[in-house]
Parts: structure tokens; C-alpha cells; sequence
């Protein structure tokens, strides 16, 4: 087996509701959408990565953990294009390693997701919503089906499980409270999320939000999950990777 990484670093978690915390980020190449507002273009082509043995990329994981590490994030790019490959680092990191492990994906494929979820600890699930371009209009419904089965089952899993939804000056009010309701259509969903987070695109001069705009789509989340939070991306802000 083989796996094309892109980078593999310690920084500060820069979003959703793990911010702040020292984080082993394990950056998978290649992934199949394409949201206007990704910040890693570099990442996007799986052969624009390097190719590892998995052996060679669990000992190149190994030597990079710093002491302290509160989790190891399996981000991209899109983890779950090599889902084989993050199912065997994941289960390496959890099992040999004893560190929390995160995954980071948009979850747009809920059987690769289920393939690797016995590994992972921690899940965000990112909605993407239809201004974001990651796809075409006629497979977005099927996008956000497989996001929704995902996050029923990293919850019926026991995970540690939030939701991520990117939100531009492009984001419709009324695309965001008919992606809530249908979240929250079962009431049990509510009680069993940690977070629901909007994340301003910030840091691209591109479609960027205003204070009152995010304001005005927190009070639509906020009558579904009072428990919304408004996060941006804080290492933009202090200029770190």
C-alpha cells in the first residue's frame, strides 16, 4: 500500500471547536471538489503529493509527533480519497502511538467514511453549501446526502462528533436554514453533536462576509442549535501554517 502526502507538520489548530490545541497534521494530496475558497491549491492533485510506503509514512508520523501532541489530523486535500491509507496511519497513530486521532473531510463518500471510522476518535463533518462550487448542481443533493449519513454514523458511533459549515458573501440565508432543518429534522442530532461552527472565508480577499451578514446567519442556525459558534480560521490571522 501506498499513500501520497502532502505535508506532514505541528502547528496550533486553527479551527472548529479543537482550536488552540498542538496538532500533528497529516496532510493527504488529491481531492475531487472544488470549493472556491480552498487554501490549499497545492493539495489538490494527488500526484502533486509524495508517495510513501505505508511504512515509510507511519515512520515519518512516528518522528514528527512533538511531546505534548493532543491529537494527530488526517486533512487534505480530501482524506477520504485514499480512505485504505488512513484506515492503516489512523489505526497506526490510535493504537501504537496512544494519540487522538481527527479526521477532517468533507465527507462526501459515507462507505469510505465507515472504513475508516473504527480508527478515528474525533470527526467534523463539513456541510458544504451550493455557493461553494466543490460540485455540480445536478450531484450537490447526493453531496450533502452522504455528508448527513457520515454524521449519523460517526454519532451512532460514539465519536466525537461537530459540524463545520463555510459560509461566504455568496451563502444564502435561506440555503442555510433549509441545510439546518434538514440536519436537525431528527432531534436527537442536537444532543449528540459537540458544535455546530460557521467558519467565515477570510484570508482570500474573495467573497468574504460582514460582521452583521455572519450575525444574521448565526440567528438562523441559532433557533436549530443554540449552541452555534462563529470561528474563523485563527492561524490566518497569526500567520502560521
Amino acid at each position: 500500500m501506498r499513500v501520497s502526502i502532502s505535508e506532514v507538520f505541528t502547528s496550533i489548530e486553527g479551527e472548529g471547536i479543537y482550536i488552540g490545541t498542538k496538532t500533528l497534521f497529516v496532510r493527504l494530496a488529491g481531492c475531487p471538489l472544488r470549493c472556491f475558497y480552498c487554501d490549499t491549491p497545492y493539495a489538490l492533485e494527488i500526484g502533486n503529493g509524495i508517495y510513501y510506503d505505508i511504512d515509510d509514512a507511519k515512520a515519518l508520523i512516528k518522528k514528527k509527533v512533538e511531546n505534548n501532541t493532543f491529537k494527530v489530523n488526517f486533512t487534505g486535500g480530501e482524506p477520504l480519497l485514499q480512505h485504505e491509507a488512513v484506515r492503516e496511519l489512523a489505526r497506526y497513530v490510535r493504537d501504537d502511538l496512544m494519540l487522538k486521532t481527527y479526521l477532517e473531510s468533507s465527507c462526501y463518500d459515507a462507505s469510505r467514511f465507515l472504513h475508516v471510522l473504527p480508527y478515528i476518535d474525533i470527526c467534523k463533518v463539513e456541510f458544504k453549501l451550493n455557493d461553494s462550487h466543490a460540485i455540480d448542481e445536478k450531484h450537490y443533493n447526493r453531496l450533502v446526502e452522504n455528508e448527513l449519513l457520515c454524521l449519523k454514523h460517526a454519532i451512532k458511533s460514539g465519536k466525537a462528533t461537530y459540524i463545520k459549515v463555510v459560509v461566504s458573501s455568496l451563502s444564502r440565508r435561506e440555503d442555510i436554514e433549509e441545510l439546518v432543518r434538514m440536519i436537525f429534522e431528527d432531534a436527537a442530532i442536537s444532543k449528540a453533536i459537540d458544535g455546530f461552527v460557521l467558519q467565515p472565508v477570510n484570508g482570500t480577499g474573495i467573497n468574504e462576509p460582514t460582521l452583521e451578514y455572519m450575525l444574521a446567519l448565526y440567528d438562523t442556525v441559532h433557533q436549530y442549535y443554540p449552541d452555534v459558534r462563529i470561528i474563523p480560521q485563527i492561524h490566518k490571522v497569526m500567520g502560521i501554517p
